[in-house]
């Protein structure tokens, strides 16, 4: 079974990441979820990082707000694929997450999605993992074609609206 670790540097990021979960649960993803700190607990996330491969995790994914460290640190740690989250959690509207996150030196590479862009980091794990596992691949086949139904359908709503006014 697909392993994902969803690892947030606060307990008050997990509002933010519930879609997150629950996409990676829509696609039968095993998530081991954890609450660790790169600047409070930095043994911990060196722990986790190093261990994570043994423990069956085949990509990360590291949620962080302000200073943002959290992805680059663990990727520092690991060959595994690493997935920066930057979470909106300052008065800069997580620009500063954003550009801690996406900016890392040459060789420790973090694939970085929006602000507060959980699903697409959940998306974006079930797309690795499909390389592996090609029942996810045609999981995310059907997804998108919902996807694109679901738009199909408002489409044909706003049509049928805006003829009403």
């Amino acid at each position: 079974m697909p392993k994902v670790a969803l690892v947030m540097g606060s307990l008050s990021d997990f509002k933010s990441l519930e879609g997150c979960i629950k996409l990676l649960k829509k696609f039968k993803v095993e998530t081991e979820v954890r609450v660790i700190s790169a600047h409070r607990t930095p043994e911990q996330a060196a722990e986790f990082a190093k261990s994570a491969e043994e423990r069956g995790i085949e990509v990360i994914l590291a949620a962080a707000g302000k200073a943002a460290h959290l992805a680059g640190v663990l990727a520092s740690m690991t060959a595994l694929p690493v997935i920066g989250i930057p979470m909106n959690s300052s008065t800069m509207d997580g620009l500063d997450s954003l550009l801690s996150t996406v900016q890392m030196p040459t060789g420790i590479p973090v694939a970085t999605v929006a602000i507060n862009g959980g699903g697409n980091a959940a998306l974006l794990a079930v797309q690795m993992l499909s390389i592996k596992y090609p029942e996810l691949r045609a999981a995310m086949k059907e997804y998108r074609a919902q996807q694109t139904q679901e738009v199909v359908e408002r489409d044909k709503e706003a049509m049928e609206m805006a003829e009403k006014l």
